[in-house]
């Protein structure tokens, strides 16, 4: 018989990997949805019911078209992880170590810029003016709201006491988790800080590359040559 010292260990399960962190643009995707339900709608009415080169035409758009709403509201996204942010833009996806990462700008665009000097929009983490318009007041009457019931706990006097005894804290009204920001902006700092604590990850190094999409490319060239020759032929 084996003794239980020399019987070999149970295999451990493996780790589970960590996985990336999906950022997309929701207006924009249902914004993609609704025209690309128009475009199909009107072309395939034309293809279906249309005479002479119509048909042809009403094809050669779609072709045309398809990819590159597509390519503007169904494809962006951002997949970070802990050892590198891979960006999918319109025409290229762009995988950056985040090693290679010098910051990540918000102004009216939130872009990322690298080590050796190259800038890379993000599309699918687009600025709302009207969004951080709408955080800045939101913000505004959260402080005015603060300091109003700062100044009634103040006349309170002993009744501060009170409340502090019962744990509720001498402040009497909601406590702000922090500034209000708009959505966009906190996904910023969400990346700025996987940034900050994985940069000098071993793991996080390596290099920038880039790849174009000919699968979105491809076809709206092929779209827009024969839109060209149906126009040139007339």
């Amino acid at each position: 018989m084996t003794s239980p010292e020399s019987q070999s260990p149970a295999p451990q399960p493996p780790e589970p990997e960590s996985k990336d962190r999906v950022y997309r643009s929701v207006p924009a995707i249902a914004g993609g949805v609704l025209l690309l339900a128009i475009a199909g709608w009107l072309g395939i009415d034309a293809v279906i019911s249309g005479e002479g080169r119509t048909p042809w035409m009403a094809l050669a758009v779609l072709i045309l078209i398809v990819p590159l709403v597509v390519a503007f509201t169904l494809r962006p996204a951002v997949y970070a992880g802990d050892d590198r942010l891979r960006i999918r833009n319109p025409f290229r996806v762009i995988v950056l170590p985040w090693g290679q990462v010098a910051s990540l700008k918000s102004a009216y665009s939130n872009e990322v810029l690298t080590e050796s000097g190259a800038k890379y929009q993000l599309w699918a983490v687009p600025v709302s003016l009207r969004a951080r318009k709408k955080a800045a007041r939101s913000e505004m009457r959260a402080t005015a709201q603060a300091r109003r019931e700062m100044g009634r706990d103040e006349g309170r006097g002993s009744a501060l006491g009170m409340r502090a005894g019962l744990g509720q804290g001498l402040g009497g009204g909601p406590v702000s988790d922090g500034p209000v920001r708009a959505e966009t902006d906190r996904i910023m700092d969400e990346l700025r800080g996987l940034h900050e604590a994985r940069h000098r990850a071993e793991t996080a190094q390596g290099e920038v590359t880039v790849r174009w999409a000919y699968e979105v490319v491809g076809p709206a060239v092929a779209g827009a040559l024969l839109v060209l020759i149906l126009l040139v032929v007339g």
